[in-house]
């Protein structure tokens, strides 16, 4: 029996009973794993969401698209470009603008997805890739930070590197969904990298990533495999072995006969 895709109702009524699951997968590949492997909510590039197969392959993935707020414009803009992604079946779009962007949305009943903590694009603001909240008055930014999204009409919000003490207390004062990229399970999701979890990023990893696979070596496998093959074409070609009989077409004695006088005398 196929699962039912989760509306923003049902995940506010989850809130607090159980960790729900989140991946941003990058390929169609990576959502329809996802679906088949049972995720709740998968964060994706606009462009996936956008391509007329992409519901096949993930009919119950509870799907938010999202961009660098700087690559899409003015608040109309947001606007425009997330009715485009609502329409082609998103459920919620992933906004790190400003409060009043998101509150255009959400005025026009867009479900809207924050972002708190590390926001990599204002990573300046708080110090660059570290934690933030680790100060009570830090602490308390990143919790006016959620109650400005929440009055905005914010539906959730990402938490991204967190002190897990904060983002519990947080998440159960807002009523907020709070989806936790390394900042402990007292908010209401789990999020990672599916690029983290396959082993396919070979740079930086995460303090808050967990590797269950090593994607990169099998890459290096194929790559091999690869250049081994282009290889042996090209021996191939240059002794003579390819192209064999079996690979080309031969035409009629007769047929041919005909067609070298023809050619002969057009010469």
């Amino acid at each position: 029996m196929s699962r039912k895709r989760p509306t923003i109702a049902d995940l506010r009524a989850m809130k607090g009973k159980r960790q729900l699951t989140m991946l941003r997968v990058l390929t169609m590949d990576e959502a329809e794993a996802a679906e088949r492997a049972g995720v709740d909510i998968v964060s994706v590039p606009p462009e996936l969401v956008l391509n007329p197969q992409y519901r096949d392959a993930a009919p119950s993935l509870f799907t938010m698209p999202g961009d660098n707020f700087y690559e899409i414009g003015t608040a109309d803009d947001f606007v425009r470009w997330a009715f485009r992604l609502y329409k082609a079946g998103a459920d919620a779009v992933y906004c790190s603008a400003g409060y009043a962007t998101i509150k255009r949305m959400a005025d026009d009943a867009i479900p809207v997805i924050g972002h708190v903590g590390l926001i990599p694009s204002r990573a300046t603001w708080t110090g660059g890739f570290k934690a933030v909240g680790k100060t009570a008055a830090a602490a308390m930014q990143v919790f006016e930070a959620v109650k400005q999204l929440e009055a905005a009409g914010a539906v959730g919000a990402e938490i991204e590197v967190v002190p897990v003490e904060v983002a519990k207390a947080i998440s159960e004062r807002t009523s907020l969904i709070m989806l936790s990229m390394g900042a402990g399970t007292g908010c209401d999701a789990q999020y990672l990298f599916a690029d983290d979890i396959l082993g396919q990023n070979r740079g930086h990893m995460p303090r808050h990533s967990k590797v269950y696979r090593n994607f990169a070596a099998e890459y290096d496998r194929l790559q091999a495999e690869r250049v081994a093959a282009f290889s042996e074409y090209v021996a191939d070609v240059n002794s003579g072995a390819y192209p064999e009989d079996r690979h080309i077409v031969h035409m009629d004695s007769n047929e041919l006969s005909l067609f070298m006088k023809k050619v002969d005398g057009a010469a």
